[in-house]
């Protein structure tokens, strides 16, 4: 193992953050870490979706080679596991411009299989990996209280706690590298299935000619209380179907459980059956949609 005697808890004052991927969640976790004084470079494929940080005082990079040379810590959240796989293995990527001794945290919901590979290169190269996906989606992200799940050495842990700390409430290191992404697809499959049950409940009150929120007023603190419940419901009555998460990432996501489970020996009915379900709302076009578009589907497919 790398040794980690040099590794001090990250201060503002001196250690130098990378950001890699300012999307729908991406930029609030970001924005946090500038608000508590760390120096940033940020890059994005689309600078577009950079300029309110780089208006913050944020310094743009052209490639993720880029942010890893300017940065001692390099956090990336990006979409898709083979985006994960350019971001860090590219002839641009990060460990073509890391340093040795960096940090490189992958915060994206990404495959426990990649985790490892990303933390045993990382390793080889005297760099520290960490995978630390999260959960509480774009609210969670804006309002810095997260679930923040982390795979890798735990004195590596240590030293990057006080960044998770400005990004959320719930940070648990959850064992060896992969062990925070299979956290995660624990924190999914119970989601994607929540989703569903939100979804036909709300269906279910408008067909039989019930008041929507009070329904959602009775249901909201009971058994059935849940985050989906609570903060996707009343978007759904607002006809708000933009992502907080998109369904084309829930998807991914599935894929990858239903692919670690095999890998290891077992299978999910329950969660292939869900998978079903969102695969249909992606082939009637709801795929870039927030998961709470899951109703419009769910409407169509009530009325087949």
């Amino acid at each position: 193992m790398t040794n980690t005697t040099n590794l001090r808890p990250a201060d503002p004052s001196v250690t130098r953050i990378g950001w890699i991927g300012t999307g729908i969640m991406g930029s609030s976790m970001c924005g946090h870490l500038m608000d508590a004084g760390y120096a940033m470079t940020v890059y994005n494929r689309s600078k577009l979706k950079a300029e309110p940080l780089l208006a913050r005082g944020a310094t743009w990079a052209d490639t993720p080679r880029d942010v890893a040379q300017a940065s001692d810590v390099v956090f990336t959240i990006v979409g898709f596991p083979k985006d994960v796989r350019e971001v860090y293995f590219g002839a641009d990527g990060v460990f073509a411009g890391a340093g040795t001794g960096a940090v490189l945290v992958d915060m994206t919901t990404n495959s426990p299989s990649l985790a490892v590979e990303i933390a045993d290169k990382a390793e080889d190269a005297g760099m520290f990996a960490l995978d630390a996906p999260v959960s509480g989606g774009d609210v969670g992200a804006r309002n810095a209280a997260l679930s923040i799940m982390v795979g890798g050495a735990p004195e590596v842990f240590e030293a990057v706690r006080p960044l998770f700390g400005a990004m959320g409430k719930t940070i648990v290191h959850q064992g060896p590298a992969g062990s925070g992404q299979h956290a995660k697809m624990c924190n999914q499959i119970v989601i994607a299935g929540h989703m569903i049950g939100v979804c036909e409940s709300l269906l279910y009150a408008v067909r039989a000619g019930l008041e929507p929120s009070r329904v959602l007023e009775s249901i909201a603190t009971g058994a059935a209380a849940c985050p989906a419940l609570n903060n996707l419901w009343p978007r759904i009555l607002k006809d708000d179907y933009a992502p907080g998460f998109i369904i084309d990432h829930f998807i991914k996501d599935m894929g990858i459980v239903v692919e670690e489970s095999k890998r290891m020996g077992f299978r999910l009915k329950g969660l292939m059956l869900v998978e079903e379900i969102y695969r249909e709302a992606q082939a009637m076009g709801f795929g870039s949609n927030g998961t709470q578009a899951l109703y419009l589907a769910l409407q169509k497919i009530a009325e087949d």
